[in-house]
């Protein structure tokens, strides 16, 4: 690999500074904005070859990932392994869901995978959605895992990247007492 991952992050410009709101409603001074890097496919490609290459073994069926980054990650993953790429979308009432005619047989050997990783509310939410169709998931690999917290899936995790950032709840945030703008980057779909 010609660059390491913060490398490949940074040169794309996608580790921001400021005063951000993260999709988990969790404030931070540092942002990864994973399409910055996304944009450019020889990163993309090196980036899903780690995590495909750690699942390679594990007799994965079906790649699914959470819109939307998750959406380019599942692609690529799965066509690396040779296999199907699926995506779960957002719910209006909350979760998410296989459209477009998306399925996952009973028994199917799942990978999930995501771009940055804080509190696993996408990857939680497409656990759900696979485990409503009954799929066998195998593994979670994310390209950043930026959580503060251990998270315990009880599945095999990976992530290409980790990094350890800064978050606050919005009412404890330091960047909001010195009146620093907040900014929402991106949007959450």
């Amino acid at each position: 690999m010609t660059d390491s991952i913060e490398q490949m992050f940074e040169k794309s410009g996608a580790v921001l500074k400021g005063h951000f709101r993260l999709a988990s409603g969790l404030h931070s001074p540092v942002y990864w904005e994973k399409f910055q890097v996304l944009q450019f496919p020889e990163y993309t490609e090196q980036l899903c070859r780690m995590i495909s290459d750690h699942f390679r073994e594990r007799d994965i069926q079906v790649v699914a990932g959470p819109t939307t980054g998750g959406i380019i990650l599942a692609y690529e993953v799965a066509r690396q392994l040779g296999v199907r790429g699926i995506f779960a979308e957002k719910e209006e009432s909350g979760g998410r869901v296989f459209r477009r005619g998306f399925k996952i047989d009973p028994g199917e050997r799942v990978l999930i995978v995501d771009d940055v990783f804080t509190r696993g509310g996408s990857i939680r939410d497409t656990i759900d959605a696979v485990n409503d169709l009954k799929g066998n998931i195998v593994g979670i690999g994310v390209l950043v895992d930026r959580s503060t917290e251990k998270i315990d899936f009880s599945i095999p995790f990976f992530s290409c990247h980790r990094t350890e950032v800064v978050t606050y709840p919005p009412e404890k945030c330091p960047l909001c007492a010195e009146g620093i703008p907040l900014v929402k980057p991106g949007s959450s779909q």
